[in-house]
């Protein structure tokens, strides 16, 4: 059964309801763990690629997923958790119903707080980062071709020594996902390669604006 309920506490769901268990998930690439089901959370941890997980809920109007991850709970952007449903993997948020997944519209609290960060409004994120777990999961051959081992390490050094404002976006920064059209890129001397800070990570893209590398 898929609830939707607005402006309670996690106490007070907990409370008025029955509790659906866990459900076990696995990222589909190294995953931002956030305080807040918005990209301008902190990041407490990083989900490696492959990683197991325990979905306890899914925010009905944002594609969020509250998990647990080696005892850390956090928020996880969803369309990069898979589940297993009749021995076929599915993403988590597509199939919250099927997967027995509770869903809860996101709280007063979440929303006053993902909105006064930076001095942002939501209104702020209107690009999406591009691709899903299809995308990502090309993201090998990415690799094969500029990961991190081929990425010069004085590349690297230029980024994290020339920071430029970061800009915020729907999604997740992750390998394979492509940048929107409207976000500017940074040219790095010498380099086929530019970058962006988005979303608090510096990210190295490709001449196809697609995330390369994620500098952490």
């Amino acid at each position: 059964m898929t609830l939707k309920i607005a402006g309670l506490s996690a106490a007070a769901i907990l409370t008025a309801t029955t509790a659906i268990a866990s459900t076990e998930a696995t990222a589909t690439t190294d995953l931002n763990l956030r305080n807040l089901p918005d990209p301008r959370g902190e990041i407490l941890d990083v989900i490696p690629g492959e990683a197991m997980v325990m979905v306890e809920e899914c925010v009905s109007n944002a594609a969020w997923c509250k998990v647990t991850y080696e005892g850390t709970e956090g928020w996880a952007y969803a369309p990069y958790l898979t589940a297993s449903l009749d021995s076929e993997p599915v993403v988590v948020y597509d199939n919250t119903q099927a997967l027995n997944v509770e869903t809860v519209d996101l709280n007063k609290a979440d929303r006053e707080a993902a909105a006064a960060i930076g001095g942002l409004s939501a209104g702020a994120l209107a690009a999406a980062t591009v691709g899903g777990p299809l995308a990502v999961a090309g993201a090998a051959a990415v690799g094969a071709i500029a990961g991190n081992e081929s990425v010069p390490e004085q590349t690297v050094q230029y980024v994290t020594a020339n920071p430029v404002d970061t800009v915020y976006v729907d999604g997740e920064v992750v390998v394979g996902a492509g940048i929107p059209t409207e976000v500017q890129l940074s040219a790095i001397p010498e380099s086929d390669y530019t970058y962006v800070y988005l979303n608090g990570n510096p990210v190295l893209v490709d001449n196809d604006r697609t995330i390369v590398r994620v500098i952490r």
